[in-house]
């Protein structure tokens, strides 16, 4: 019987050890989940205006809160290490490897907003019009433009 009695005090004394705060250790878990769907839209009223960047045949959107880019029939958005890109200013954004982001967009200045700001702003309409008369002109049979070949992935030739 005495037996009985010990058994339970110490069951009892390991039970209050366990609940009691401090006693022992509290173990904890945590699970973080990441799930990449592209950027967010970018929300825009109308068409925006862009502004060519000199030396270059790349487009930027000024009024845009995140980078904006359109080069070699298409808008290009980075956002932080991945680049999407789509046919349309508005349109619906696919995620681009690395290797198949042009060069030319790797190698923009930094500052390049602070730097081409006052340069002249092109409203959208008169842009695409511009632009898809001397796209006609710049584009190969094959339907790449002949800077595109050159300057494919990182400045590599080849990739």
């Amino acid at each position: 019987m005495k037996k009985t009695i010990w058994r339970v005090l110490e069951v009892g004394v390991l039970l209050l050890a366990l609940f009691v705060p401090g006693g022992m250790n509290n173990a904890s878990a945590e699970i973080h989940v990441s799930i990449n769907i592209g950027p967010p839209p970018i929300m825009v009223a109308e068409p925006p205006a862009v502004v060519m960047i000199p030396n270059s045949t790349i487009y930027f959107v000024p009024q845009a809160e995140t980078d904006m880019f359109f080069y070699d029939n298409y808008w290009w958005r980075p956002r932080g290490s991945q680049w999407y890109r789509s046919n349309a200013y508005n349109g619906s954004w696919e995620s681009i490897g690395k290797h198949h982001v042009p060069a030319p967009l790797y190698q923009l200045p930094k500052d390049y907003r602070h730097r081409y700001e006052k340069e002249h702003h092109i409203p959208y309409g008169q842009w695409k019009k511009q632009w898809s008369d001397q796209g006609k002109k710049d584009h190969d049979d094959k339907g790449k433009s002949k800077q595109d070949k050159q300057n494919r992935g990182h400045g590599k030739k080849g990739d």
